[in-house]
């Protein structure tokens, strides 16, 4: 039995706060007071985003309302950004966003679960790739590319356009796949494409057998690779390690994200990455009554690579153990897979599969991940849904 309203804190509108919602949409106590600090009303899909640059989707396909969630479940959205955590006296600091008015300064909680998805550090980027914040378009915040990518293919309508992606992850790969095919169709003839590296061979985290399918499919679509790291973007040049200038009419960041620069001096036990330490129930390493998923977590007994599928299936246990806290109930702990399904779209209607050991590609890996992610989109709509659509689980 309670005494009063306890407050609980969903600080960002990541994946697993989205299930968190979802949950919440069926069973909120009543004496559960919600709110969601989010600085977007739109959550856009990241695993779709290489689908809208290459003109599969519009960008309309890719998101997922905010506040009718939020109304579904019984809880309330700031329209901020969180400036600072002070986990000691409970409370979040905040910035209005998009305009909005009459946004506390202050926000408090009984209980705080932080999902706020990857970002770019531009200060830290500004050290690392001097005048990259200024020249280059990064892929995050996903929804400030997404409004961004039109104006890059509206450049490629009217000049043979120079486009350099920087990074060879999974997101490097399939935005620079996606870009040819795009500008290939829609824009004038004469455009070049470059992947840069940073270093390390294309697809270095993946097994031998899907870089090889990787760099056949790069090597198909006449993209240059370029295994240097960029220390520097100007206007029209991407400067390399090895000291080469490489005219690039449009810089693409896809790199490594980092962990938000407010979480520095929280208080919360954080990994070297700067990341919230969290255990196997998710709760902070040295405050049990703040949880964290996503890419802004780090597990202490468990690491693991950042990714979508990762940050859904925190999503169900996350949502039991806030319940758990605040029914005073056992919490229930999450053992990540050991192994994921990753599927890399090519652009082309074409997609790698991989799980493990084992790969393949085809269309029909292609039509496996659209199913998914537009399952995955539907989920989590409110209101009249096609009835062809499939539920289904992102993959990385």
């Amino acid at each position: 039995m309670h005494h009063g309203i306890k407050k609980l804190l969903l600080l960002g509108a990541g994946h697993a706060h989205l299930h968190v919602l979802a949950s919440l949409a069926q069973h909120r106590p009543a004496d559960l007071d919600v709110t969601v600090l989010s600085p977007f009303a739109q959550l856009t899909y990241s695993g779709m985003i290489p689908g809208f640059v290459a003109g599969h989707y519009a960008e309309a396909d890719c998101r997922i309302a905010l506040e009718p969630l939020v109304r579904a479940a019984g809880a309330r959205w700031v329209q901020g950004r969180c400036n600072g955590i002070d986990p000691v006296g409970n409370a979040v600091s905040v910035t209005a966003a998009g305009g909005a008015q009459g946004v506390p300064a202050t926000l408090g909680f009984d209980t705080l679960s932080i999902d706020t998805g990857a970002v770019i550090d531009r200060a830290r980027l500004e050290v690392d790739m001097p005048g990259a914040a200024t020249h280059a378009l990064a892929v995050r915040p996903i929804e400030a590319f997404a409004q961004l990518w039109p104006q890059v293919l509206q450049l490629a309508q009217r000049q043979p356009v120079s486009l350099a992606v920087v990074g060879a992850g999974a997101a490097g790969i399939e935005l620079v796949l996606a870009a040819e095919q795009s500008i290939r169709q829609q824009g004038m003839p004469g455009a070049r494409f470059t992947l840069v590296t940073g270093g390390p061979e294309v697809a270095d985290s993946y097994r031998p057998a899907v870089r090889h399918k990787v760099l056949r499919q790069l090597k198909r679509r006449g993209i240059t690779v370029l295994r240097e790291a960029c220390v520097g973007i100007s206007a029209g040049e991407v400067l390399l390690s090895n000291g080469a200038r490489l005219a690039c009419d449009v810089p693409l960041l896809a790199i490594g994200t980092h962990a938000p620069p407010w979480l520095q001096g929280s208080g919360l036990a954080l990994s070297d990455a700067g990341h919230v330490l969290v255990n196997a129930f998710q709760q902070s390493t040295s405050h049990p009554h703040v949880f964290a998923a996503g890419d802004v977590a780090c597990r202490a007994d468990t690491p693991h690579a950042s990714s979508g599928v990762h940050a859904v299936r925190a999503g169900p246990p996350l949502a039991h153990n806030l319940l758990a806290v605040h029914q005073r109930k056992p919490l229930k702990s999450h053992q990540p897979p050991t192994n994921t399904l990753n599927l890399l779209s090519c652009g082309t209607g074409h997609a790698i599969a991989s799980y493990g050991a084992w790969s393949v590609e085809g269309a029909w890996a292609w039509r496996w991940k659209d199913r998914i992610d537009r399952g995955f989109i539907e989920r989590y709509r409110i209101g009249p849904r096609p009835a062809a659509q499939a539920s289904g689980e992102p993959v990385s």
